[in-house]
C-alpha cells in the first residue's frame, strides 16, 4: 500500500470526512443513486417480517427499517464468500446453498432482491423460492441492472427487460403492479464513462470500497491513481449532473440504467388459471 493510499484511508476513517466522501460519490454514482431513490419511495409499502435475499452487507437496510418488524439478510454461501461484503462489519444472518431457501411457506411479509437476480443461473427458481416464502398478502421488491458493466465475475449471467421480469412473476404466481425504470439514455451514457474514469483511468476501486461501496466486487488493494482525480473528479461531477438534466429534458423510454419490480401473489383465476 503507497502512502497516498495510507493517507486517504487515514482521511477517509474521519467520520465527517468519511460521510462527506460517501455522499459525493454516491451522488456521482447514477446507478446507486437512481435505486436509493427509488427504494426510498417504495419503502413506505413494506412491512412486518422483511427477508433481504442476497444483503451483502445490507446496505439499503436502514431504508426498510422503520418500516418493519424485523429484517432478515440471506445470502448464497459460495458467492457471498468471493464478495468484498464477506469481509465487512455487517454480515448476512444467514447463508444458504442457493438451492432452497431455509423458511417455512408464507414466512415473511416483505421480500427484497436487490440487484441480485443476474446473479443466479436459475432466475425461474430464485424467483419461485421468493414467491414461496411470501405471504399471501405480502409484496415482493426486486431491483435489477440493465444497462451496466460485468460485476462479480464469473458469476453474472443475466440481464432483464421488464417484460421477461414479469415472466418470470408470472411462472411463480405473482403478479406484477409495477415497473419502475431508472434513470434513462443520458444517466446510462454518463455512468458508462464515469465507470470507465473512475475504475479504468483514476482506478478509484480501492478507495471506494474503503468507503463502503462495491460490494458485489471482489476485495481488491489495488493502488489507485490519485494524481488523476484534479481532472477525473470534476469530469465525473459534470457527467453526473448532465446525466440528470438531459433525462429530464429528453427522455428515451427504451433505455435505463435497471428496473425495480413490485409484485404480489396472484389471487385465484388472476393470472388466467381455473380456480381451485
Amino acid at each position: 500500500m503507497s502512502q497516498a493510499h495510507r493517507v486517504v484511508e487515514a482521511l477517509l476513517s474521519q467520520p465527517r470526512l468519511g460521510r462527506l466522501g460517501r455522499a459525493a460519490a454516491d451522488w456521482v454514482d447514477l446507478e446507486t443513486s437512481s435505486l436509493v431513490a427509488c427504494l426510498q419511495g417504495i419503502a413506505p409499502r413494506t412491512r412486518g417480517r422483511l427477508l433481504d435475499v442476497g444483503c451483502g452487507d445490507r446496505p439499503y437496510e436502514h431504508i426498510f427499517r422503520p418500516f418493519v418488524d424485523s429484517y432478515v439478510g440471506i445470502e448464497r454461501d459460495v458467492t457471498y464468500a468471493a464478495t468484498d461484503a464477506s469481509s465487512r462489519p455487517v454480515k448476512a444472518d444467514i447463508l444458504y446453498d442457493g438451492v432452497r431457501l431455509p423458511f417455512d411457506d408464507g414466512s415473511f411479509h416483505t421480500v427484497l432482491s436487490l440487484q441480485v437476480l443476474e446473479h443466479t443461473p436459475e432466475p425461474d427458481a430464485l424467483v419461485a423460492e421468493m414467491g414461496r416464502v411470501l405471504r399471501d398478502d405480502g409484496v415482493l421488491v426486486m431491483a435489477v441492472p440493465f444497462s451496466f458493466r460485468l460485476h462479480e465475475e464469473p458469476y453474472d449471467y443475466y440481464r432483464f427487460t421488464p417484460h421477461m421480469l414479469r415472466e418470470l412473476c408470472r411462472r411463480a404466481g405473482l403478479v406484477v403492479e409495477v415497473v419502475i425504470a431508472r434513470g434513462s439514455l443520458w444517466s446510462v451514457v454518463a455512468h458508462k464513462i464515469n465507470s470507465y474514469l473512475g475504475l479504468r483511468v483514476a482506478q478509484v476501486g480501492s478507495v471506494a470500497q474503503m468507503m463502503g461501496k462495491l460490494p458485489h466486487e471482489r476485495s481488491t488493494a489495488r493502488g489507485a491513481r490519485l494524481w488523476t482525480l484534479p481532472v477525473v473528479a470534476p469530469a465525473m461531477a459534470g457527467l453526473a449532473l448532465w446525466g440528470r438534466v438531459l433525462d429530464r429534458v429528453l427522455p428515451d423510454p427504451t433505455e435505463a440504467l435497471g428496473f425495480v419490480v413490485i409484485a404480489r401473489r396472484a389471487r385465484a383465476g388472476e393470472l388466467g388459471e381455473k380456480p381451485a
